[in-house]
């Protein structure tokens, strides 16, 4: 049971630490115990705790939106606020099918994903997720997606190398389209840093470039979940930033307020904004809690923290430091078949066999056994399992921002140490 926590550390009801190099569910960017963020939502909730988000706006949700649009990409300047990636998402394939409508387009309906992406747990979000132990249960209830390979090429669906390969997995976008038909096609939902499901693993070069033309040219609007990467995490304030790269939608939440309250966000730009407005009246859409004020106050209390204390520049920084560490301490384990990452998100990942990079069966659950090392040890990671498919062990490392190269060295021989304890 965990009882408080301060900076990266996290304590138990015994008095124990654990070194959070995890930051929870990627989500505690700012470190824990941050005291200006808990007297931001007092304050909020001492002058304004609630207000029906239909009849009202109010300042935390103005602020937020105008802070946050200093650091969006392109004129992605207009926000919705909601409570959880998972809501964030769908609220983003909502917005885009009123997009098209608005515009005349009404036969655009057909969402196409990526596989072994996550974008939720939520119907219309598992239908656009690529993992197929979150989906099998539910398939039958599932409005599903059209899904193609993901740009993954450790394990290349098409058995090819980049950059020989033409970013053949790009072009399966184009294929896809153009075989469903370029008029049915709604969105292009993708994580532009693949998280969990594949353990960190970063665009191809000239990948993100070549999906937005394809986009462009289709007239299918491309949306960037950046619930996970978004908000730093990668080192620029947006991963989507970093490869120059503006989506028509982005999707945030996790870090939007460290993890200090639950709330998520759609931004759009003022194109597809003023189409609804004007081909619709508005968004259809709504949610008791969406442009919460306290959840609001403390999303601006975080982005103030990150702007003042230039925490995505240190998070690139540090980012530097943790591949490199990583690097150095695993570079020997026949058990380790990759070590990649950008900003202060990487995954390790593990191989039976280094040369063939054959993966552990998933029955062996390595994934686990190593967390569970690591845990008791006091050391918190992220596992990943599922990247060759079914089987497919990684450790996703995303420590809050304000970790120090001591704790960072800390967790780099740990996870050596646990590899060679529990693997050999």
């Amino acid at each position: 049971m965990a009882v408080s926590s301060e900076g990266v550390w996290i304590v138990d009801a015994e008095g124990k630490r654990y070194l959070d190099a995890s930051g929870g569910a990627v989500v505690v960017n700012l470190g824990h115990g941050r005291a200006e963020i808990a007297r931001a939502v007092a304050e909020q909730l001492g002058k304004l705790s609630y207000a029906h988000p239909t009849m009202f706006t109010s300042p935390p949700v103005e602020d937020l939106a105008t802070a946050l649009s200093v650091h969006t990409p392109g004129d992605l300047n207009r926000f919705y606020f909601m409570t959880s990636g998972s809501e964030a998402n769908e609220t983003a394939l909502k917005l885009a099918r009123q997009i098209h409508q608005a515009r005349g387009e009404h036969d655009r309906s057909v969402l196409i994903s990526r596989w072994r992406s996550y974008h939720g747990l939520t119907m219309g979000a598992l239908a656009a997720a690529g993992r197929p132990a979150f989906r099998v249960p539910f398939m039958p209830m599932l409005h599903d997606a059209v899904h193609i390979p993901p740009p993954y090429c450790l394990r290349c669906s098409y058995g090819l190398e980049h950059p020989s390969c033409g970013l053949r997995c790009a072009l399966a976008l184009d294929e896809t389209i153009q075989n469903l038909g370029p008029k049915v096609v709604s969105a292009f939902l993708v994580e532009p840093v693949s998280g969990a499901t594949l353990a960190a693993w970063p665009p191809p070069e000239g990948y993100l470039q070549l999906v937005r033309e394809i986009c462009s040219r289709h007239g299918v609007l491309l949306i960037f979940d950046e619930v996970m990467t978004g908000m730093g995490r990668t080192g620029d304030w947006f991963a989507g930033c970093r490869y120059g790269v503006t989506p028509d939608i982005m999707t945030l939440g996790k870090g939007l307020t460290g993890g200090y309250l639950a709330l998520s966000a759609v931004a759009v730009t003022q194109e597809h904004y003023a189409a609804v407005e004007q081909g619709l009246g508005a968004f259809s859409h709504g949610g008791t809690y969406s442009h919460h004020p306290v959840g609001c106050a403390a999303g601006l209390a975080a982005v103030r923290i990150l702007e003042q204390e230039k925490l995505v520049e240190r998070a690139e920084a540090m980012g530097r430091f943790l591949g490199q560490q990583l690097r150095e301490h695993l570079a020997d384990s026949p058990f380790v078949g990759d070590v990649r990452g950008v900003g202060l998100l990487w995954g390790v990942e593990l191989v039976a066999d280094k040369k063939t990079l054959r993966p552990f069966a998933r029955s062996e659950k390595v994934a686990e056994r190593l967390w569970q090392h690591l845990f008791e040890q006091g050391v918190i990671l992220y596992k990943a399992v599922g990247l060759a498919g079914v089987d497919g062990d990684a450790l996703v490392v995303s420590p809050p921002f304000i970790i120090n190269q001591e704790q960072i060295t800390l967790v780099a021989a740990a996870i050596k140490e646990a590899i060679s304890e529990v693997l050999g």
